[in-house]
């Protein structure tokens, strides 16, 4: 037993030790004058441990064996240098790096997130991820729907906490920004406002956000555009999307300048759409800031944007297809559609904002905003389409595979639309704050002044099996008429005060944000009154753990398309929806992983909603019923984790869980019956109805009601080489509600299946940061040059945004789903000066 023993314990050390490979790597690092260079640092690519050279130069680093790994040196004031080794176990190598001059200097920085941390909801987004970041729409907006999800890749829009794309607040430099409304899918989107390439702070803001920002009820996105100091800029090229955008300062400092030009075009990624045709999308955009220091106290700021976007289909046809499962059949049903007519539409942005910053004292500031911002919009659309509905063929040895072979309806539709929609803004605003001891206070007040005008003509004919809906034998009418004209000019006034106060020491302090904000329109000339407050505490804990809790009153004025009605009538008398919201949430920092950082965030959130205008949405249109005839609430729990997987590579993971629910008044339908007491549909000669029930409906989902929503973005290298990297975009969100618009009785009729999406990106480092070039090479003045092939729904999941309503011969209702984009490959080439 002894002996077995022995030979048990020698075995397992023996394989330990036969596990456990080594080399060693020793040599000296040396500048490009041959002088030996101390105290630089020696590390294998990906760990976060290594060693330095001595005042000789000279270092030595115990390394694994039989595997290949890279050797990383840095320095502060020289160029990062690299090289790759594979060595026999106990294999001695010798080694000279020569470091050469002229890279960017290593600054020493203490990261702290604390300004981060303690506000409640506040995300920080790093803008260089929108570059490299694998997505259809890419830009800041494809970040943030990593952490808040997403239904639609189509779209730069996102719903938060069970809000509507209506109810986030953008602002660039302090100035709003406003999206076009017409927009009714996402293949009619262009460019967004915000070009990543010229941001230098992204700060999101899901819930509990400041009174300092203006009221609506789910989010603020603030983007701070940079103020360069040398010359730069950026030139990429994609299938999907070009730009260029250049950066520098002049007059010793005293001016800055920031210019970027995009152009933008979905052709290749709508021609994988169910319906083909011809698309012929564009958008382009040109984009300045400039600043100027024209004093000691004073700054002058100017934000310009230009944007053009077009969108014009001729559709020809489209197969759609979905499977019925029940206990009684299965059937595998189609839609063959064939087009004829057009669309054709246009959306126009112009911005101009104009600042002066006055600092007349280090404690005192002072600004002073004009701007103006006009949407001017037109939607031109005349398409008709003649359909047969049925049981599709999918035997692949039948002669009639991927044929409808019994037809169970068919029909004829037309959809005509001219609408115009002129929106004009203009803004004048005061903003300060001023710093007093453990005091920082900021106001602010602002007078704006819409003006909308606005022309909706659009009807829709419908015919099934011959005849026309609704049916009249003496009259051919119409399925839907939208005849409506609008111009109108409201004056809005706004304003806050608040309070931010530090108590306590570095290591146990306590942070309270309290102030409150006032809002006055005169259209439905409502005032409001919004407290909230924000209060932070990290307690003299082990852990490095700070506690978040945030409340207040969050009420979102109607725009303009809150006003309108199913039916395209206006409703002036609108009132706010009003909202109180509290969240609860901690952060938690920690080094794990070869000490890495990492840090974690959970909060849980409360959202109260009266005076709720209800809405449905198809696509990314949203139609209000145009009135204060709900109540609703949101309710839900959010978990988020930041660090580095892979040493140098960002990652991040959230996860959500939201139920939002809506109650609308006098919402009830009555069900028939007939004579032997059963519940009868329709009336008919031999269904007569006796006899009806009053149903109630009660709390309904809403719209954007999601369960499940998660978001994960990983970065990822070669073990020898960090120029060969790799990016993930994966989404997951559970199934949602779809409404049949203006009905009662069949809100929630329908579900959307889940979304689920994977993007991927590999990108290779063509030209290295800061490598050894000539003199005379055409590529001397750039930083690097990156290629990346990306992978868009790699699953190639068929995801679903909508429904079709199909009526066949026994005037039974049928949805046909309306999907997503398929799988598809794009190429990307950037280049950095």
């Amino acid at each position: 037993m002894r002996f077995f023993s022995v030979l048990l314990i020698s075995f397992v050390c023996l394989t330990a030790v036969a596990q456990k490979k080594t080399a060693t790597v020793s040599g000296t690092v040396t500048d490009d004058n041959d002088k030996p260079l101390p105290n630089v640092s020696v590390v294998i690519l990906g760990k976060s441990s290594g060693t330095i050279t001595n005042d000789s130069g000279h270092f030595s680093i115990t390394v694994p064996a039989e595997k290949a790994f890279a050797l990383i040196f840095t320095h502060s004031g020289f160029k990062e240098a690299q090289k790759n080794f594979y060595l026999s176990n106990n294999e001695e190598e010798h080694t000279t790096i020569i470091m050469a001059k002229g890279g960017i200097t290593l600054e020493t920085v203490t990261v702290s997130d604390e300004n981060q941390r303690k506000e409640a909801g506040l995300t920080r987004i790093n803008p260089k991820n929108a570059i490299t970041l694998p997505s259809t729409i890419g830009g800041v907006e494809g970040l943030i729907k990593i952490l808040v999800g997403s239904n639609n890749e189509l779209t730069s829009q996102y719903s938060v906490r069970g809000g509507n794309y209506d109810e986030n607040l953008i602002y660039i430099n302090d100035f709003e920004i406003f999206r076009p409304y017409l927009v009714r899918s996402g293949q009619q989107e262009g460019l967004s406002f915000i070009n990543p390439e010229m941001a230098k702070n992204v700060n999101f803001y899901n819930g509990g956000f400041q009174a300092k920002y203006g009221d609506k009820m789910s989010s603020v996105l603030d983007i701070q555009y940079k103020k360069p100091s040398s010359f730069g800029g950026t030139v990429y090229v994609s299938l999907l999307e070009q730009g260029l955008h250049l950066e520098g300062s002049a007059k010793k400092g005293k001016v800055t300048y920031l210019f970027g030009v995009r152009n933008k075009s979905n052709k290749n990624l709508l021609s994988s759409q169910e319906t083909t045709g011809a698309y012929i999308p564009s958008s382009s955009d040109i984009q300045s800031y400039i600043t100027w220091q024209a004093g000691n106290h004073v700054q002058l700021e100017l934000l310009t944007n230009l944007s053009n976007t077009r969108f014009t289909l001729f559709p020809q046809s489209a197969q759609k297809t979905t499977s019925v499962f029940s206990p009684l059949f299965t059937a595998s049903l189609g839609l063959d559609i064939n087009f004829e007519g057009k669309e054709q539409d246009s959306y126009n942005t112009s911005m101009v904002g104009l600042s002066m910053l006055y600092t007349p004292t280090k404690k005192l500031k002072l600004k002073w905003m004009l701007s103006r911002f006009e949407n001017k919009e037109e939607e031109n659309f005349d398409i008709a389409g003649s359909y047969l509905f049925g049981d599709r063929d999918f035997d692949h040895t039948s002669s009639t595979y991927g044929q409808i072979i019994n037809p169970l309806g068919a029909g004829y539709y037309q959809n005509y639309g001219r609408n115009a929609l002129d929106i004009t803004v203009y803004n004048a605003a005061l903003k300060g704050s001023i710093e007093n001891g453990k005091h920082f206070i900021q106001f602010g007040n602002s007078i704006e002044q819409t003006n909308i005008n606005d022309h909706l003509r659009e009807w829709e004919y419908q015919d099934s099996a011959g005849y026309s809906l609704p049916h009249n034998p003496a009259n051919l009418n119409l399925f839907k008429t939208l005849l409506s004209s609008a111009d109108l000019s409201v004056q809005k006034y706004s304003g806050y005060v608040q309070d931010n106060i530090r108590l306590g020491k570095s290591s146990q302090y306590t942070t309270l944000q309290a102030g409150v904000r006032y809002n006055y329109n005169s259209l439905n000339k409502e005032f409001l009154v919004s407290p909230r407050m924000q209060l932070s505490y990290k307690p003299k804990w082990k852990k490095d753990v700070l506690l978040k809790f945030a409340a207040g009153m969050y009420d979102q004025p109607p725009f303009y398309r809150e006003l309108r009605r199913y039916d395209g009538t206006l409703n002036t008398a609108v009132k706010a929806q009003k909202s109180y919201q509290m969240v609860a949430g901690m952060d938690y920092s920690f080094k794990g992983f070869d000490s890495r950082p990492f840090r974690i965030t959970t909060e849980a959130y409360y959202k109260g909603m009266t005076d709720v205008d209800v809405y449905d949405v198809d696509n990314v249109k949203i139609r209000y019923a145009g009135n204060n005839n709900a109540k609703a609430y949101a309710a839900g729990v959010e978990a988020r984790l930041f660090g580095e997987l892979v040493k140098d590579a960002e990652s991040w993971l959230s996860i959500g869980l939201m139920r939002t629910r809506e109650n609308l008044d006098n919402d009830y339908y009555y069900q028939y019956k007939n004579a032997a007491g059963e519940i009868i549909t329709a009336k008919s000669a031999d269904q007569v109805p006796v006899d009806s029930i009053k149903q109630n409906v009660g709390w309904l989902r809403r719209p954007t009601d999601r369960l499940i929503t998660v978001g994960l973005y990983l970065e990822d290298y070669l073990p020898t080489n960090k120029n060969f990297k790799v990016h993930l975009n994966a989404l997951y969100g559970s199934n949602m509600p779809y409404n049949i618009p203006n009905s009662v009785k069949y809100r929630n009729a329908l579900i959307i299946d889940p979304y689920i999406r994977i993007d991927m990106g590999f990108s290779v480092q063509l030209l290295s940061e800061k490598s050894e070039r000539r003199s005379h090479s055409p590529f001397r003045d750039f930083q690097n040059i990156w290629a990346s092939l990306e992978i868009f729904n790699l699953i190639d999941h068929p995801n679903t945004i909508s429904y079709q309503l199909i009526k066949d011969f026994a005037n039974n209702i049928y949805s046909i789903p309306n999907r997503l984009t398929p799988r598809l490959v794009n190429f990307k080439l950037v280049a950095r000066f």
